[in-house]
């Protein structure tokens, strides 16, 4: 009464696994011309720099503004664009990972914690 049956190879097992993955949407696709970036990715680089840059730009006109309004020459630039560039290093933090501007932000929080 020993059911002999030989063990799939690992190669079968692979291939069952990766199937299994891209059927149920956990894996992308196989990209046929086999190249490492896609345009998705290189727009995501592009915004991360966007972000960067308008973060500091925005501080500084900002900054210039405050100063030339009030008279406190390097301190109000200083100062703003310290703050323009921490609000660049949030934007991309919230980029990279993948909460952008969507709406409801702040709702993760809950979802850590097991909230409703």
């Amino acid at each position: 009464m020993t059911n002999e049956r030989t063990p799939p190879s690992l190669e079968e097992l692979d291939a069952r696994l990766r199937e299994a993955r891209r059927n149920a949407g956990l894996d992308k696709p196989e990209d046929p011309q086999g190249g490492g970036s896609s345009a998705s990715d290189m727009s995501l680089g592009v915004r991360i720099g966007v972000e960067l840059v308008a973060g500091v730009l925005l501080g500084l006109l900002v900054g210039y503004g405050i100063d030339r309004w009030l008279e406190t020459k390097p301190f109000g630039m200083i100062i703003m664009v310290l703050l323009g560039a921490i609000a660049g290093f949030m934007n991309v933090y919230r980029v990279a990972n993948g909460h952008g501007y969507a709406a409801g932000y702040a709702k993760s929080w809950k979802d850590q914690d097991g909230g409703e």
